[in-house]
């Protein structure tokens, strides 16, 4: 069953206040079954991530920050034993969800949802008791707004340079924390004004720890919005729409009918993309064209004497750093995780991104043999390549990223895989099993406080 939607949707529709409606309505009986299933493949994947990422030197100085700051207080972090205040959880958690980049995506969002949403309902939830339930309700409500206002402002607001997951991940993370705090859609819209005015992120900070930062306040801003408003907190009702709002200021479109139609197999939680690379996903489409030519061909990459990539020219804004230097610049490097395909290098393991195989000879002389051409308008998630061997031979495929996986079963064996090596080696065999059946019972939990407390370390 699909949310409802307006019949002919125009301009003039009062758009943040019909987005609020739908958020603050949302209940557990409009939910079909495998939305149930598709979240708890999302905590799979967020918890495995985020466990991961807590163990980065940006969660290091967060928390340190957050400590030094006195904001120590009763909000689990995940993947680490230290507790803090629940905004700072938000903040901290998720900005370690981020910190690898190997986080979920949606390309109606343009950015990576599940990051946003989940990080303030488990400090708001773990704080007041939420029940599991609520909280599935509320990652819905939250993960459907991200689609709807990311079409509101597509594509010229990720043009002019703002990491969506910072800015259109605000709204995600007002809308769920406001439908767990029992929000009126009036309130809730009042929360997007509040949203609205922290929303920030800048894509010149790719490849820095600013962009993993955008994703945990927008979270922490978010939460913040929804517990203001609660308390009778002002702002505009119609900040997405208004003049000088949040569409009007960070795009020069206002896509109503986008943003208010049905999304493709009516959810947005249905086109839900993971990641099985550890690296922009941008980089997917090429790694994986170059995996199927290294597997079929099964050349050494010595024979390599030219490769000819073509992908949609918003890359070369995103993840075409030519020379990268260190482990997280490779993640935004085309030429980088290509080479490192194309030499068999696990791209799915996290320590295959470091210093030292930006510097390998092997893939710096493939890095240079790559010529890329970029295609306007063409789809984000598609990619062409070719490959010139030494004997004249010529190899072409093509890959397209941005389909979901239709068998959700096998997807579940894919983010189980992803759990357990991203998992294990923190908590433990023990540990991992705790977490894993806490997720698995989400939505007969009592106090949603028991899943994020089985994501700490003792």
């Amino acid at each position: 069953m699909a949310s409802p939607q307006p019949s002919s949707p125009s301009r003039d529709v009062p758009v943040t206040a019909e987005i609020a409606k739908r958020a603050a309505s949302l209940a557990w009986h409009d939910l079909p079954g495998d939305l149930v299933e598709r979240t708890k493949q999302c905590l799979l994947d967020w918890f495995a991530v985020t466990i991961a990422g807590a163990q980065e030197e940006l969660t290091d100085i967060l928390i340190r920050e957050a400590l030094e700051d006195g904001a120590k207080g009763p909000a689990t972090l995940v993947g680490r034993s230290e507790t803090v205040l629940p905004s700072v959880a938000a903040l901290i958690n998720g900005s370690a969800s981020h910190a690898l980049d190997y986080d979920d995506v949606n390309f109606s969002m343009g950015g990576h949802p599940t990051v946003t949403v989940v990080p303030a309902l488990l400090a708001l939830g773990e704080q007041m008791k939420a029940s599991g339930r609520l909280f599935i309700e509320s990652f819905v409500a939250g993960y459907e707004t991200s689609g709807r206002v990311g079409r509101l402002v597509a594509p010229s607001h990720y043009q002019k340079g703002f990491h969506v997951t910072g800015t259109v991940g605000s709204f995600s993370a007002a809308a769920a924390a406001g439908r767990m705090l029992g929000l009126t859609d009036a309130q809730l819209a009042v929360a997007f004004g509040i949203a609205a005015t922290q929303a920030a992120g800048l894509k010149s900070n790719f490849g820095t720890m600013c962009k993993p930062l955008h994703a945990g306040t927008a979270s922490e801003h978010g939460l913040r919005a929804a517990r203001l408003a609660a308390k009778g907190f002002t702002a505009r009702s119609d900040s997405l729409e208004c003049d000088q709002g949040f569409a009007s200021s960070q795009s020069d479109h206002l896509e109503t009918k986008a943003a208010l139609g049905e999304p493709p197999q009516g959810w947005h939680l249905r086109n839900n993309l993971f990641k099985y690379h550890a690296a922009c996903y941008l980089t997917h489409a090429p790694i994986e064209c170059a995996k199927e030519i290294r597997l079929k061909s099964n050349f050494p990459p010595e024979r390599v004497q030219k490769i000819l990539l073509r992908i949609d020219s918003g890359a070369d804004r995103v993840c075409n750093i030519p020379h990268p230097t260190t482990g997280l610049e490779a993640k935004f490097s085309l030429r980088q995780t290509v080479a490192m395909a194309l030499t068999g290098v696990d791209t799915a393991n996290l320590d295959s991104y470091n210093e030292a195989v930006t510097q390998d000879p092997r893939i710096k002389t493939l890095r240079d043999k790559m010529a890329i051409e970029f295609k306007p308008g063409w789809t984000h998630s598609f990619a062409e390549m070719a490959i010139q061997l030494d004997d004249g031979t010529t190899i072409e495929v093509a890959h397209d990223s941005g389909i979901p996986w239709a068998d959700l079963a096998k997807q579940r064996q894919a983010l189980e895989t992803k759990f357990d090596s991203l998992v294990t080696p923190q908590l433990g065999a023990p540990g991992t099993r705790r977490l894993h059946d806490a997720i698995e019972r989400v939505d007969s939990l009592a106090d949603i406080g028991e899943l994020v407390r089985a994501s700490a370390k003792s």
